[in-house]
């Protein structure tokens, strides 16, 4: 079959993780990655599907230069991660895993989390790691994850910690489940200096939690939103979008949203990618891609919102995301900003990564609430976009199947090692077919 590629970029083998040449080619109004190992064959998947073609998506970027780097380039791009050199993005958002025990056994888990027999590391070991980014990558937001960080009793003094550091963001990304249940916990650790949640959200129905998370988990995910209300921490709802599951809950999670903002501050949506150990190839139909997800959200939003209102991210590669903020007026969302479809100018990867951390550390955390009399009429404009500000976002993780390289080499996102390295998320988390990976079992071994 004769391809006509518009993008070339390199990739990995599946089976193997050896580096591989790939390409992009469109067919129709999806394109696709395509990419051949001399031992294990030929790989095609969908990478980018809808109305609107991917070349029209894409934003051209002025590199940045990491200062700090902390691997030198010696096997090249993705096994000198580190970060090394030829990484092209600073740190928006760096990722500190304070645990690999978790509370639940998901279907579908970034982190392959379980009953972990390794230890969680030291208050000193994490601080070390703290350090170690503001080394690297300055006074970035920070997000504390794992397995479940709740499971931790002290996970206000980790917290603690990075406040007492300087990091001007923290947030917790959780299932929840502690959060709903133990109220003295959710005020421990807004006392401790926790800005925002960045909560597992699946949608309204148990239906949906019992098949992706194993268990009914609606209502605790409720009183955890309620008990952040009550303490003033914001609110993200992050819904993992898998097929045949929860597609459809699309436009009802966002509106549970805003009847709970400004609590809750967005929606962040994240299609599903496939890691661990996975017996077949995903299928296409196995997967949405980003402007799939975009055209759900206007179309089930039934014209509140247009596609226009989404622009590609300033920070990281135009094909890993999408962003839209909003105000709530009367119900309705009402965009702020529109993307242009005419714009040609080169944006400046590092402004970018520092508008998003800007946005991100403002948009995500509550809202102080002001009585409206002791206020200025303009102090009431300020006043009320601030409460009424909504997000909509997504971002399209990679797994072996479809990994870009040059998304990798853009990447914002970064993991937090116990070496003190910094490695881009979706690297860290890729597995092969049987669930090896290059960086996350460098970690368990």
């Amino acid at each position: 079959m004769t391809r006509q590629p518009f993008m070339h970029t390199d990739s990995l083998c599946p089976i193997c993780l050896r580096k591989l040449e790939a390409t992009i080619f469109e067919e129709g109004t999806s394109s696709y990655l395509y990419k051949a190992c001399p031992e294990h064959g030929e790989f095609k998947s969908v990478v980018w599907r809808g109305q609107m073609p991917m070349r029209e998506w894409i934003r051209t970027k002025e590199r940045a230069t990491i200062k700090n780097s902390i691997t030198s380039v010696e096997k090249g791009c993705p096994f000198d991660c580190g970060l090394c050199s030829a990484h092209r993005q600073h740190t928006c958002t760096a990722l500190i895993e304070v645990t690999s025990r978790c509370n639940l056994s998901c279907r579908f888990c970034f982190a392959d989390a379980m009953e972990s027999p390794i230890k969680d590391p030291s208050l000193a070991q994490l601080r070390f790691q703290f350090e170690s980014i503001l080394k690297v990558s300055g006074k970035c937001n920070i997000q504390l994850s794992g397995g479940e960080p709740t499971v931790r009793d002290d996970l206000a003094d980790i917290i603690r910690i990075g406040v007492e550091l300087g990091f001007p963001f923290i947030q917790v990304n959780t299932n929840g489940i502690r959060m709903g249940k133990e109220e003295a916990y959710v005020k421990a650790l807004k006392e401790a200096g926790l800005s925002s949640l960045f909560l597992q959200f699946d949608g309204i129905d148990d239906r949906i939690y019992k098949t992706l998370r194993g268990r009914a988990l609606f209502d605790v995910k409720c009183q955890a939103i309620e008990n952040c209300r009550k303490y003033g921490i914001g609110v993200v709802l992050v819904p993992t979008i898998v097929p045949s599951v929860n597609v459809k809950s699309i436009g009802e999670i966002i509106r549970f949203g805003m009847r709970h903002a400004p609590t809750v501050r967005g929606v962040h949506f994240q299609p599903v990618s496939y890691f661990g150990r996975i017996p077949e190839t995903p299928k296409d139909e196995d997967r949405i891609t980003l402007p799939e997800v975009m055209e759900h959200i206007c179309e089930q939003m039934e014209g509140m919102v247009e596609m226009q209102s989404m622009q590609p991210p300033g920070c990281e590669n135009a094909l890993c995301s999408f962003n839209g903020n909003y105000l709530i007026e009367e119900g309705v969302l009402k965009p702020i900003t529109k993307r242009s479809c005419c714009s040609t100018t080169t944006e400046k990867a590092e402004e970018g990564a520092n508008k998003a951390k800007a946005f991100v550390a403002r948009n995500w955390s509550y809202q102080a609430q002001v009585k409206e009399e002791k206020l200025s009429d303009w102090d009431k404009i300020l006043n009320a976009i601030a409460n009424n500000t909504f997000s909509l976002s997504g971002m399209a993780f990679q797994d072996a199947w479809n990994v870009n390289l040059e998304r990798i080499r853009d990447c914002c996102i970064h993991v937090s090692t116990v070496e003190g390295k910094l490695i881009p998320f979706c690297m860290y988390n890729i597995t092969n077919k049987d669930g090896m990976s290059l960086y996350r079992d460098a970690k368990r071994a």
